[in-house]
């Protein structure tokens, strides 16, 4: 059990503090609401340039990462399609300069034409050494807009292509900052040594004067129900075939999520699932192969991933895995099987919860979930999946007309 309080400042922004006088230290965690989602189809890869954007300095602080890193402070960030996440480890007693240095980027983030044509080359770089020079790693552009059509799911936080960063101005830069990263869409969580009363002092000290700004509903265009398989075959110079299969699901906070969530350890669970046993261990169709779900805040997807061996046909090993699929929808689970998943879900999430700055994490994720309290009942919700729940939410899901498949070849001219 987590025990936290929760606080609203007059301009919106939303504290949670939780206290653990078993260490010398302090999580600040910084989640804004905004993600990839939330931007425009012709400028993508603009909340992940933007991250990148808020370490270069302010006008107040020249140099982000010094003052932290006299502090004897650490920090990173990461963006997804949903969400944009800054966080501080530090020891107690320095934690007024975490409060100065997030407070100060949000109200004065020192945007100059020179910074972000540097930090537009850096991401350029990264797209390029990550996704387009990398083995496989052009999979996720192709998959995300064969499954989406309509929703800005359709493409990667990295964005579409370099060109729309290239593209991207200081002026975009200024719009997309100034509507998404304000107290009211922001999620302040500390913790660690620090009491509510002392965090809370801090944050109306610091953050309390800084402007709400101005209300923005997000309207999002809904992705249609997809009624029609849809395959895509590509060639690339990659050392063996590859297979990716996607089917939507509902969203993070949809009843079928932790359901869902367990198929796909069920399926995909380590070596003891029912994939790795089959097409790897027995078949020896893969070398290797994975199932997961994106977690996104809006219905995402179930996603299976693997490398096929050599000289195996791609098709026979795609029919091995559905094989494997409709299996778990005609059998059952048996009761020690699904028992092994929870066991393994429940372990993990204790263990995470040792961490101070996964606490602080996952306390900001299930506020803007909409209850921040059910991080106290998330085990309980694994719990209560049966095998009923998860015959049927993979009926509903697990079905061809609602799968794209992506056959990722290995070119036949290699070396030629």
């Amino acid at each position: 059990m987590i025990d936290f309080r929760t606080y609203k400042l007059e301009n919106g922004l939303r504290l949670i503090v939780h206290e653990d006088r078993s260490t010398p230290l302090i999580a600040m965690n910084l989640l804004y609401d905004a993600g990839s989602r939330d931007e425009d189809p012709s400028k993508t890869g603009m909340a992940h340039l933007l991250e990148h954007l808020m370490f270069c300095g302010t006008e107040n602080i020249p140099e982000y990462d010094l003052p932290l890193q006299l502090a004897g402070g650490e920090n990173n960030a990461f963006t997804n399609n949903d969400i944009t996440n800054y966080y501080i480890t530090l020891p107690a007693a320095n934690v007024e300069t975490a409060f100065w240095l997030e407070s100060d980027r949000m109200q004065a983030p020192g945007f100059s034409d020179r910074k972000l044509e540097v930090q537009k080359s850096v991401v350029i770089e990264e797209f390029r050494q990550r996704y387009l020079n990398q083995p496989y790693g052009d999979a996720m552009l192709l998959l995300r807009p064969l499954a989406y059509k309509s929703h800005p799911y359709r493409w990667p936080t990295i964005g579409v292509e370099p060109e729309h960063i290239l593209g991207i101005t200081l002026e975009d830069v200024r719009h997309f900052f100034d509507r998404h990263y304000n107290p009211g869409k922001a999620i302040l969580t500390l913790t660690g040594n620090i009491t509510p009363d002392r965090a809370y002092e801090l944050s109306q000290k610091w953050f309390g004067p800084i402007q709400a700004g101005k209300d923005h509903v997000r309207k999002l265009p809904a992705e249609p129900e997809q009624t029609g398989e849809r395959r895509l075959n590509i060639e690339r110079n990659v050392p063996a075939d590859a297979l990716y299969k996607a089917w939507h699901m509902g969203p993070r906070s949809g009843s079928d999520f932790h359901t869902m969530d367990v198929i796909t350890d069920l399926l995909a669970g380590g070596e003891s699932g029912r994939l790795y046993n089959r097409v790897v261990r027995d078949l020896n169709l893969f070398s290797e192969i994975n199932a997961y779900i994106t977690s996104d805040i809006d219905p995402g997807l179930v996603v299976v991933t693997g490398k096929i061996m050599k000289g195996v046909d791609i098709d026979k090993a795609e029919q091995a895995v559905d094989q494997v699929i409709q299996e778990l929808i005609d059998s059952g689970i048996p009761d020690n099987e699904l028992e092994k998943v929870k066991n393994r879900y429940e372990s993990s999430s204790v263990l995470s919860n040792t961490s101070i700055l996964n606490k602080a994490m996952n306390l900001s994720v299930f506020e803007l979930l909409g209850s921040v309290s059910s991080i106290n009942t998330e085990v309980e919700a694994y719990r209560a999946v049966s095998k009923l729940m998860i015959s049927e939410a993979a009926n509903m899901y697990l079905k061809p007309a609602n799968c794209s498949t992506l056959w990722y070849l290995a070119s036949k001219n290699q070396g030629k």
